[in-house]
């Protein structure tokens, strides 16, 4: 049975889907303003790692991501300038031009990280009519408010506000996470549309449409819940993000869902955890401590030594960024392609390990026991043929593409195997020291060596 923490009730609980084998998932997608960092792309390797190990049990997932081209303003307040207006600001460029450049680049690394694709990718801007429909029916039940600057959803009328995140309406604290606005009748009370400046404060807005209540812009929170509902229906079975969304975006999207529609948004609510920088800080935009996946790559490492990296750790827990640990990752991710290069045509696999790595999968998703299980898999006395077949099926869940290394020995130039030979002769004399030189030497050609059991050794590619 396929085992999962549901944040909105804190444990552990037996998936059960909604419509037998097929399941609906929403993965809170990027807002595209600026590159994605690892942080955030750690959290849509977990989505993936979800996804795939759903598909392994047999579902067919039907995965929506948004994609954010609006509405989120730089405060959790609703204040503050739209960061897609701000950007195009400081490029020199349209709005509409940041988002498509942004959406582009997002979904580039997404490919080279081998995060498979969602069903839907949906733009905000896109369902403008259906948020606009959502805030009619919050409006029409007396869940809104209106204010100089915006429609706001009443949180007061709701008596389970919160619940997400373990706290009650009343054991908030004003100013925690949301700056006051006297307007407000309670400081987490949150914008569901936002007006437009007035036409004499300066240029146009890029970004606007007429409304019941003005000309202007959805608040943040209102997309995913009016894309979810439209695509996916509701409830639907698992929605998912990272823990930064618990206590606001989350929070609030489960708010305006169930007033409007008197129902569960969602019955699983899954979040992955923070990626810490070498400051131990959680890796933002706002503290500047981000890394991308392009300086990444400029540095020489595959994108896929990331996502191994990501397998070490659980989901719900921090994990701890450095290079010396994404160099660790490429090298053993080195060794698993070189052992692939050795397997023959695959034949019969490994049940008892098989059984295992499903039991680790299933286990609220427990990747390091799994990649533990791969390791345990190559070591084995398991003929090759079965390795094979094995780890071609856990592949399905690690994503690691090891197909395209399976039995392909690499190509030796002369320049590598003359210095293979010369390194063997100096092994057979006992020179270590010789021995150690020229395995740099042969490594900076772009190959690693591989001492073999009878006293010889064979050369195999890296894995770029």
């Amino acid at each position: 049975m396929l085992k999962l923490y549901n944040s909105l009730t804190r444990k552990i609980e037996v998936f059960k889907p909604l419509h037998g084998q097929r399941v609906g998932l929403y993965t809170c997608g990027p807002t595209v303003y600026n590159y994605a960092h690892l942080g955030n792309l750690r959290t849509y390797l977990f989505e993936d790692i979800l996804k795939r190990v759903l598909v392994y049990n047999g579902y067919k997932v039907k995965q929506v991501m948004n994609i954010t081209d609006v509405g989120h303003l730089a405060s959790d307040a609703d204040e503050g300038e739209d960061k897609m207006l701000a950007a195009a600001r400081a490029e020199g460029k349209t709005a509409w031009d940041i988002a498509s450049f942004y959406t582009k680049v997002f979904k580039k690394d997404l490919a080279a990280l081998n995060i498979l694709k969602p069903s839907v990718f949906c733009r905000a801007t896109d369902y403008i009519k259906e948020q606009i429909a959502l805030v009619k029916i919050l409006a029409k039940k007396g869940f809104t408010y209106q204010t100089s600057d915006g429609l706001y959803f009443d949180t007061g009328k709701l008596r389970d506000y919160g619940k997400l995140t373990g706290q009650r309406l009343n054991d908030k604290e004003a100013g925690a996470r949301v700056a006051v606005n006297p307007e407000k009748k309670q400081a987490w009370d949150f914008a569901l549309w936002k007006f437009s400046p007035p036409a004499d404060a300066g240029p146009k807005r890029q970004m606007e449409w007429p409304s019941p209540w003005g000309v202007g812009f959805p608040g943040w929170h209102l997309e995913c819940s009016a894309m979810s509902r439209q695509l996916l229906g509701q409830p639907f079975d698992i929605h998912c993000g990272g823990v930064d969304h618990i206590p606001i975006h989350h929070t609030n999207e489960i708010a305006q869902s169930e007033a409007a529609f008197d129902k569960p948004l969602a019955n699983y609510w899954l979040h992955g955890e923070f990626l810490l920088g070498d400051e131990a800080e959680k890796m933002a935009k706002s503290s500047g401590t981000i890394i991308t996946l392009e300086a990444l790559q400029a540095k020489g490492f595959n994108p896929l030594a990331f996502r191994y990296l990501t397998l070490n750790t659980h989901y719900r827990q921090k994990l701890n960024f450095s290079w010396e640990a994404l160099e660790a990752a490429q090298k053993a991710l080195d060794k698993l392609y070189d052992e692939a290069r050795g397997w023959e045509k695959p034949k019969i696999g490994c049940a008892e390990l098989e059984q295992k790595f499903l039991q680790a999968i299933n286990n609220d998703l427990n990747m390091p026991q799994a990649l533990s299980i791969v390791w345990e898999t190559v070591k084995s006395d398991y003929p090759a043929p079965a390795k094979a077949e094995t780890l071609l099926k856990f592949d399905q869940v690690l994503g690691l593409n090891l197909k395209k290394y399976l039995g392909q020995r690499p190509k030796i130039p002369a320049a590598a195997r003359k210095l293979i030979k010369k390194r063997d002769q100096a092994r057979q004399k006992k020179d270590w020291v010789l021995s150690d030189q020229l395995r740099k030497e042969i490594a900076g050609l772009g190959y690693m060596i591989r001492d073999l059991p009878d006293g010889g050794s064979e050369i195999v590619t890296v894995s770029n």
